[in-house]
This record gives structure tokens, sequence and C-alpha cells, in this order.
């Protein structure tokens, strides 16, 4: 397991050699051509909601492209305290922005600018009560031929166009962004890192894994599971009665095209590379099984030694732990911005 030491300050490094199996460049150009759209004024409509214990809140909405906004929420230090670090989270399946409130309630006291986005087909952007089943039926639709990919990718963008509206605020410091998130939001936490080096630093929880070793060693219905709908309903679209890797790979084709290739954990992950990044795992998760991570780290640890930077790269291990974050994951994962993002407490 790779460690990190608390440091006073980001040691200064350089670039990190690229890595002979990957082309970041092309890598990262082809990902970006994948999720482009035409962007629009992001056009921000904010509701302050209010403040207590010395922390502001509010819910504002943004145009992440032509007919869609984002809604989301912040909390920040209530007393001015110049620019601030900014760490961007991301929920899980079927969850919403407002899982992250209590601990955008930790980030805030400690200084930071802390922000929550629903997820495409998620939250406030899915019919009431709908849980997640308005996300499978989006699944659903871009399999039999519809736009977007919002199986993953669209969350890249989304995050993206947040982070040009956070840019342009005289309380953010654009040189300070972190970026969390649990689960699918793990997933899109290393994909949105590998592809926008603004992200200053970043954690990964449940996220981090190789989707073509799933596949070769039959583990892939651990994290198919999340979409049972859409899954079956694609299968019997295809005639399929016995859902099997092969099929798997087709849907994976079709609605997050590269998944288990060329964006895989192994070839984005070394994107990252020297930024901090720090991965959470559960010792049992078998959505992110141990050696499926393990060749995430496999490609991406040698850059960080060559650019002298073996303490921007961290697994923690969660003992005894299934597809969940505990509190000393948590714990870990604000212990991780404290150190490279540096905020001030207020």
């Amino acid at each position: 397991m790779l460690s990190a030491q608390a440091a006073d300050a980001p040691k200064p490094v350089a670039p990190a050699p690229l890595a002979a199996k990957v082309d970041v460049a092309a890598t990262r150009t082809a990902f970006l051509q994948l999720i482009d759209r035409p962007r629009v004024p992001a056009a921000v409509e904010i509701k302050d909601t209010g403040a207590a214990n010395g922390v502001a809140h509010a819910h504002f909405t943004y145009a992440s492209f032509a007919d869609q906004r984002v809604p989301g929420i912040w909390a920040k230090p209530g007393q001015g305290t110049g620019r601030l670090p900014v760490v961007i989270m991301l929920h899980g399946t079927g969850g919403k922005k407002e899982d992250m409130k209590a601990e955008m309630e930790k980030y805030a006291a400690a200084g930071f600018f802390a922000v929550a986005i629903d997820g495409p087909f998620h939250g406030e952007r899915a019919a009431p009560g709908a849980g997640n089943k308005d996300y499978q039926a989006a699944i659903l639709a871009v399999w039999r031929g519809g736009p977007g990919h919002p199986f993953f990718y669209d969350t890249v963008w989304d995050v993206m166009r947040l982070v040009d509206y956070l840019q342009t605020r005289d309380d953010v410091d654009s040189k300070r962004i972190g970026l969390v998130g649990v689960s699918k939001g793990g997933i899109e936490t290393y994909l949105t890192a590998a592809v926008d080096p603004r992200i200053t630093a970043a954690v990964s929880c449940l996220g981090v894994e190789s989707f073509r070793w799933a596949l070769d060693n039959d583990l892939w219905s651990h994290r198919t599971e999340t979409i049972p709908t859409a899954l079956a309903a694609a299968a019997k679209d295809a005639g399929v009665t016995t859902v099997d890797a092969a099929f798997v790979r087709k849907l994976y084709d079709k609605v997050a095209p590269g998944i288990y290739g060329q964006f895989d954990g192994p070839a984005m992950v070394p994107l990252i590379a020297p930024r901090p990044f720090l991965i959470i795992n559960g010792e049992l998760d078998l959505r992110t099984p141990k050696a499926a991570v393990q060749e995430c780290l496999d490609a991406v640890q040698p850059l960080y030694h060559a650019a002298n930077g073996d303490d921007r790269l961290k697994l923690f291990v969660q003992p005894s732990t299934p597809h969940k974050v505990t509190p000393a994951g948590y714990q870990a994962a604000l212990d991780w911005f404290k150190q490279w993002l540096k905020p001030t407490a207020p």
C-alpha cells in the first residue's frame, strides 16, 4: 500500500514522464472530443439559503449546455477570508447533492468553499421520487441510439463547466481546486481530474478500477448491479437471455465508449500525475476489487516516483469494509485536501 507523509507545503515537482503505453495528450484529447458540446454562457442563478454556525449556504444553478441547467449547493465560511480553496463533491448512483451536506459543513468549517452538484438524471434533474429510474432510462435511451453519455461521462462536462464558473468568483482561488466523489462520483472524479488539469488535487472514493480487468475476471456484475433495469432492457432489445461479459462490453461500447479500453482506469489515472491523488477503497469492495485497483496503481506509481512525488499518491484501504466510505475514510479525504490545498481556517 502506498502512503503519503504530511508536508508543510506542496513540494515542487517536475512534469512526470509519459508512461510508455499511455499517450497523455492523445488520450485527453480523445476524451474531450467525445464529451464536447457547444459552450453556452453559464447564466448562474444564486439563492442565498442562510447561514449557521459561521457557515454560509446557497443554492445555485448554471447552464452546462443548451437547455440543461445543473443545480448545486455550496457551503463556505461566513466571514470574508479572501480567496478560498474549493472542493467539489460528487455523489453516487441514485444519490443527490444533499447527500454531501454533512461533509460540506466540515469542509466549510475548515476553510474550504465546498460545492456539490446533482449528476445527470439525479436529484433535481430527475422526477420527484424517481431515485435512479430516470438515470437508467437515460442510459437505455443512449443504448437505443439517443444522444449524450449520462453513464459517467456527462458529469465530467458538468464539472468542467462548474470550474469555468468558479474561476470567475473573487472568493475562489483557481489554483486550489479539489474534487472528490463516491462510487459513481469516484469514477467521475478520476475521469475529470485526468482531462482537466485545473483540478489541483483529487480524492476518488470507491471508484478507481480497471473495467477491463472486471470483465476479464467475471466481476463486471458488481458494477452493473447499479443499473439493473437498463441492463435488462438492453439485453432484451438484443435478444440476449443470459447477460455475460461479452454483452456488457457491447453495452459499454454504446453508453460509455472506451471505458474498458482507451478511457479505462489504468489509462486515465496516469493523466493525473503528478498532482495529489488519493484513492479510498474498501478492503472487501467487489465493485473496485483489489486487483483492479492495483492495475491502476501499477500504471501510475512510476510516474509519481519519477517526478519525486511519491507523497502525492496514496491508497487508503478501509479494513473489512465493502462498498462504503467509513468515517475514517471521509476524514482521510478531508485531511488530504487540508494537506495539499492549504485552507486557512476561519
